[in-house]
């Protein structure tokens, strides 16, 4: 025992100098690392605690711990253990904050392959929307970082705007459900939205005196403003009516906190700031951001600003993708105060010169591309039919022009005029149907009209008819053969609109029946006097 003493302070006399030793040199490499810039000082400074410590305090270990962690994850997936995965990726997140492609691949891994294992939406949704949780997480620790914007777009603009998904449909209908409860309307106004304040003190700030609004909301019975802000999110976006009846003589206090409360839930729930909003407004048009495709040109628009030079293709290419998408399908229409699965999608037309300019982009850059000018032509045609469809008449002219001007000689806008160029277009879509198909296309033209008028869109409605009614004669005359004739129109319009109100809920069903009554009266007024139904007795 004696011989082993003297060792055992030798060692013990050895590990205070390595001790010591490694207080020196770690004091060296935390001066080395912030004068290098190894890790990111601003980013540790402003971290939460633990992300802070693990960073710092951890060093090398870090990494060891996470590849554990990853090892952990991937078994946990194996053997279907779902939500213990969350903890564990949030986790991995805290220990490599800095590894975007870590957060990427965590956070698509939730949205796509974990969620299509449930069969229900609800759950499916709710997997996309830990995915996306994941991302938020992952952007408040690397803002700079483009690929995280472009992932994130990815996720809204394919796997909740495409239709690839079982769910597509709930997954848009939840969205919209959300947002209304977050705005109150449908179309806020972004730019009143943009200079609300954003945080509490901003609030606190703009009122004439914080004491007394402090004793009146405590007398209301909530000890702080982060209450009352939970009654508002609990109650989908409701004032709690004892809020209310203790501000009714400060009604400009009552919507100051309310456009506060609004822009800290939606950044809360989905990171959107009304200004960044706004700002794409500007740029593309007024969007409906109750659809993904919103999200998806919101989020490559700021991956876009994060990218070296501001050029960066997937982002590009996403806005291009989904403005598309926006100008074919891009507002949302339902009957109801609330949206709900019944949903109709239309064209959303406003974006039309931004989808214009985004291939006027495309062919400056890449001029040996000959795909690029046909695809821009092919848009051009169609956009023209799809606004004339619509009623936007002078719209559709003004880029019939443009095609003209653009392409005097091989294109068929320089050699018709605009309503031939129409009617030309509408006729190429027919001209090889027979019989049946031809009445399916007229058909299905006078039913989307009927689902228009059911959901308030008269002038879309009308124009839709007018259409049907241009083919429907045309065809006519093409084929004068007895035996091909189609039902009146009249009849046909009539016949499809009482199909449609059974299959209606009752609210679309009273809304169509309501127009088309209007449209009988209106007829009978102006029908010559003679022609006129005798008035009953």
């Amino acid at each position: 025992m004696n011989g082993k003493k003297p060792f055992f302070l030798i060692v013990l006399l050895a590990g205070a100098i390595l001790l010591c030793c490694n207080v020196f040199v770690q004091s060296r490499l935390d001066d080395s690392i912030k004068k290098n810039k190894l890790i990111d000082e601003q980013f540790v400074e402003g971290a939460p605690p633990l992300v802070a410590f693990t960073t710092v305090a951890l060093g090398g270990f870090r990494g060891i711990i996470a590849d554990f962690l990853w090892f952990r994850a991937m078994a946990l997936q194996d053997e279907g253990k779902y939500f213990e995965m969350v903890q564990l990726a949030s986790w991995i997140m805290k220990l490599q904050p800095k590894s975007t492609a870590s957060a990427a691949y965590l956070g698509w891994n939730m949205a796509y392959n974990i969620s299509v294992t449930y069969s229900l939406p609800e759950d499916r949704w709710r997997w996309v929307n830990k995915g996306i949780d994941l991302y938020h997480e992952a952007l408040q620790y690397n803002p700079n970082d483009p690929v995280l914007y472009k992932e994130l777009g990815w996720i809204y603009q394919h796997k909740l705007g495409n239709i690839l998904d079982d769910a597509q449909r709930y997954y848009k209908w939840q969205m919209a459900r959300e947002m209304l409860q977050i705005l109150g309307v449908h179309y806020p106004d972004w730019k009143k939205l943009s200079q609300a304040p954003a945080k509490e003190k901003a609030f606190l700030a703009k009122l004439k005196d914080q004491a007394a609004f402090r004793q009146k909301i405590a007398d209301a019975g909530f000890a702080n403003l982060d209450l009352v802000y939970s009654s508002f999110r609990d109650s989908g976006g409701n004032m709690p009516e004892k809020i209310v009846k203790a501000l009714e003589k400060e009604p400009e206090t009552i919507e100051l906190m309310t456009s506060y409360f609004r822009v800290r839930w939606l950044y809360e729930r989905f990171m959107l700031e009304p200004a960044r909003i706004q700002h794409v407004n500007d740029l593309y048009g007024d969007l409906d951001w109750f659809l993904p495709e919103s999200f998806a040109i919101y989020w490559a628009v700021l991956g876009l600003e994060r990218s070296p030079q501001r050029k960066n293709v997937d982002c590009s290419r996403m806005i291009t993708q989904s403005l598309q998408v926006t100008f074919t399908n891009g507002r949302m229409l339902y009957p109801g105060k609330e949206p709900s699965m019944d949903f109709l999608l239309i064209p959303n037309l406003s974006v039309v010169d931004a989808v214009q300019q985004s291939y006027l982009t495309a062919m400056e850059e890449n001029p040996d591309v000959i795909s690029f000018r046909h695809a821009y032509q092919n848009f051009m045609s169609r956009a023209v039919l799809t606004m004339f469809s619509y009623g936007r008449y002078d719209k559709a002219r003004e880029y019939y022009n443009i095609l003209r001007k653009k392409y005097k000689m091989g294109h068929k806008a320089g050699h018709v005029s605009f309503e031939q160029f129409v009617y030309e277009n509408w006729k190429e879509e027919i001209k090889d149907v027979g019989f049946k198909q031809f009445q399916d296309l007229v058909s299905g033209m006078v039913l989307k009209a009927c689902i228009l008028l059911a959901y308030g869109d008269e002038k879309a409605a009308e124009s839709h008819l007018r259409m049907a009614e241009i083919c429907y004669n045309r065809y006519n005359a093409d084929r004068p053969e007895s035996r091909v004739k189609l039902l009146p129109f009249a009849q046909m319009k009539s016949e499809i609109a009482k199909t449609v109100m059974k299959s209606l809920p009752p609210e679309y069903a009273s809304r169509l029946n309501g127009y088309l009554t209007y449209e009988v009266q209106k007829k009978e007024e102006n029908a010559p006097a003679g022609q006129q139904p005798a008035q009953k007795k």
